[in-house]
């Protein structure tokens, strides 16, 4: 028991005198940085190493820009200024407690001034500027062609559609023709005069249908060639050229087991335009009617006119099986037809 008692009391012992001395030592230290806190600033801090330590932080962080800085005590006096201090340029400061440690009332502040901070940053940022209004005009061109890579990709699917669509409207008269003229050369139709004009009649009619078409392709070119002044304008009756429209119309409705009817209500029927085209117009809206007619129904197509405003108003009305919601912006278009791909059991260039 005695080993173990005096261990114990050795230990005791050291822990004693180690923390009496840690205490003198804490108390020196104490004094030492109270009688220190007491010096003014300017004796405690070396200004030439201060800025030294400043250089070398702004490089290590990538900042390479002309700075001054200066020291100033809790009363705002400024106690140390750089030799070369200069106030030019939009200044901007920043500031910081020197010395972390100083109670409240000793406290210094270290205020470091960029004077050129904004051309830095301008000149920092200046490489980026070209940079961006290139990628812009990049995406601006890329997106440009990307929409006339579109634009010709349905131009094209319109042309091929004009020119099959035109090839099925010739075809037809043109082998019509082709057929009635190799019977002409057979000697038993010479000896018949009734056959011979009934032929003849067909080739008549067939090359009738040939010339029309060509026309009005012929038309729709010229059209877009024309300008407004060379129209021919003249004061319409509307109400007597629909009349002579549905007169020429009625048997060809008739033919589809459809009826024709006429609602002429405008009391002030006259417009100024050109009668050829105004005519035309009528007329393709209602062959539309007839085209594209449902098969299985009967057509009823109702021409209407009347006064709104001031305004005349005509309307063709039919029951047919209209035009989808997608493509009735496009009922303007040059040529445009609803794309059916290869199925051409309606005639017409659009």
């Amino acid at each position: 028991n005695t080993i173990p008692q005096t261990s114990r009391s050795l230990q005791e012992t050291i822990r004693n005198r180690y923390m009496y001395q840690r205490s003198l030592i804490d108390e020196v230290a104490l004094q030492m940085l109270y009688r220190a806190s007491e010096k003014p600033i300017e004796e405690r801090v070396d200004f030439i190493n201060l800025n030294h330590y400043l250089k070398s932080e702004l490089k290590n962080n990538g900042i390479d820009i002309e700075y001054y800085f200066s020291v100033i005590d809790k009363n705002g006096r400024e106690v140390y200024r750089c030799p070369d201090y200069m106030e030019k340029g939009s200044e901007q400061s920043y500031s910081t407690i020197l010395v972390l440690n100083d109670p409240p009332a000793k406290m210094s502040i270290l205020k470091v001034h960029f004077p050129m901070k904004q051309d830095y940053i301008y000149d920092s940022i200046s490489f980026i500027v070209p940079s961006t209004v290139f990628t812009i005009v990049l995406l601006i061109v890329f997106v440009f062609t990307i929409y006339i890579i579109f634009r010709q990709k349905k131009l094209t699917e319109m042309k091929n559609d004009f020119i099959n669509n035109m090839t099925h409207e010739f075809k037809t008269p043109i082998s019509t023709i082709s057929l009635a003229a190799q019977m002409l050369k057979d000697p038993a139709i010479n000896k018949s005069p009734q056959m011979f004009q009934h032929i003849s009649g067909i080739i008549n009619d067939e090359t009738k249908r040939l010339r029309f078409q060509v026309e009005k392709v012929l038309q729709m070119s010229m059209f877009d060639k024309q300008k407004s002044s060379t129209l021919k304008m003249k004061e319409i009756d509307v109400n007597e050229m629909i009349n002579g429209v549905i007169n020429t119309f009625t048997l060809k409705v008739e033919q589809y087991n459809g009826k024709m009817g006429s609602h002429l209500n405008a009391t002030d029927p006259i417009i100024f335009a050109d009668e050829m085209h105004i005519t035309n117009v009528i007329f393709n809206l209602m062959d539309n009617a007839v085209k594209y007619r449902k098969t299985d129904e009967d057509l009823m197509l109702t021409v209407s006119t009347w006064n709104e405003s001031n305004k005349l108003m005509i309307s063709v009305q039919d029951n047919g099986i209209g035009v989808k919601k997608e493509n009735l912006k496009k009922i303007f278009h040059r040529f445009y037809r609803v794309h059916t791909g290869n199925l051409h059991d309606v005639k017409g260039f659009g």
